[in-house]
C-alpha cells in the first residue's frame, strides 16, 4: 500500500509568520493612507499577495496602489524575518513523514525568496522534500488550486493530503480534489477550519507528528 503524500503549506504551518505578515501589510497600507484593521488583514493571511489587496481593501485600491503596497509589504516583512521561528515540531514532522515513506511536497503562497529562507535557514528541511511549489511557480495563488495542482504533478500521482493552517488551504485543496488536515498555528479556530472542510485539526506540527496514525497520512 502506498502511503499518501503530504502537500505541506509553509507560512503559518511550519513557520510562525501569520501575524508578522499581518503587521507588514498593515504598515504598507498605512504608509499610503489606507487604514485596514489588523484583524481584517489577519483573516486573509494565507491568501496570495496577488489577491490580497483587492480582498482587504477593494478593487480601487488594487488598481491605484496594489503593486506599491505589495513591494512595501515585502520590504517590511524582510525586516521582520529575523524574528520568525519554526512552529513547534515543524522540522520533526517533515523528517518523520520522509522516514515513514510519505513523500513531501511544499506548496506555499510565499514568494521563492522567503520560502528559501524558511526552508534552509529556519527549518533546515530541504533534504526531506520531494519537491516544492511557490507563488512564483503558479499562475494563481491560494485559494485557487494552481499551487496544489502543481504539487500533485510533481508527485506524479497517487493519494495525497494537504496540511495547512487556514481556510484558504482547505479551499485550494478541495478544488484540487484532496483533503486537508489543519493546524491551529495560523490563528484560526478549530470550528472555522472544520467548517472550511478540514478533516482533522491539530494544535501544532508536533501534535500531528505524535498522532499521525489517527490521520490518512498514517
Amino acid at each position: 500500500m502506498v502511503r499518501p503524500a503530504a502537500v505541506l503549506d509553509v507560512d503559518g504551518t511550519l513557520v510562525d509568520t501569520n501575524y508578522h505578515h499581518a503587521l507588514a501589510w498593515h504598515r504598507a497600507f498605512r504608509e499610503r493612507n489606507v487604514l485596514v484593521p489588523l484583524w481584517r488583514l489577519h483573516r486573509h493571511i494565507g491568501m496570495g499577495g496577488d489577491k490580497f489587496v483587492t480582498a482587504v481593501a477593494g478593487d480601487a485600491v488594487e488598481e491605484r496602489l496594489g503593486d506599491q503596497v505589495r513591494t512595501r509589504w515585502e520590504q517590511i516583512f524582510n525586516e521582520l524575518l529575523p524574528e520568525v521561528e519554526p512552529t513547534a515540531g515543524a522540522r520533526e514532522l517533515v523528517k518523520t513523514l520522509k522516514q515513514r515513506g510519505n513523500r513531501v511536497v511544499f506548496a506555499t503562497s510565499a514568494i521563492r525568496a522567503h520560502f528559501d529562507i524558511f526552508l534552509d535557514e529556519k527549518l533546515d528541511a530541504r533534504a526531506f522534500a520531494h519537491g516544492a511549489v511557490t507563488k512564483d511557480d503558479a499562475e494563481a495563488s491560494k485559494p485557487d488550486a494552481d499551487l496544489i495542482d502543481a504539487a500533485l504533478v510533481q508527485l506524479g500521482g497517487g493519494p495525497a493530503v494537504m496540511v495547512g493552517d487556514t481556510p484558504w488551504d482547505c479551499e485550494a485543496a478541495r478544488k484540487a480534489g484532496i483533503e486537508t488536515i489543519c493546524l491551529l498555528t495560523g490563528g484560526y479556530a478549530e470550528a472555522e477550519l472544520r467548517a472550511a472542510g478540514a478533516i482533522a485539526v491539530f494544535e501544532s506540527p508536533q501534535d500531528l507528528c505524535d498522532r499521525l496514525e489517527e490521520t490518512p497520512l498514517g
